[in-house]
């Protein structure tokens, strides 16, 4: 399996889960164009990288504009909003307890 063997969706974002147990869960993100605020809160804390594209979060009022290469850290049960993407954005997403 090639990590970087995937299709960017028309729409919203497809979520690939690539390793999960009882303590872990790894997943792939694509995102594409999107411009409308989606709102998240998750039991597990998320670790998350962006490695193509550029995207903005909110979380705790604050904005983070993230480039490729750049990491957030999102703590268990902490709303946060994705405020936008660029078409094609490429996330790495861990979530742990």
């Amino acid at each position: 399996m090639n990590f970087f063997d995937y299709e960017t969706p028309i729409i919203d974002e497809n979520f690939d889960t690539l390793f999960e147990n009882k303590n872990i869960k790894i997943q792939r993100i694509v995102s594409s164009n999107i411009d409308t605020p989606k709102e998240f809160l998750q039991k597990e804390n998320e670790w998350v990288i962006l490695l193509k594209g550029e995207a903005e979060i909110e979380m705790n009022n604050k904005k983070y504009n993230i480039k490729k290469g750049e990491y957030i850290f999102i703590p268990s049960n902490t709303p946060h909003k994705l405020l936008k993407t660029k078409e094609g954005t490429l996330w790495l997403a861990i979530h742990f307890i």
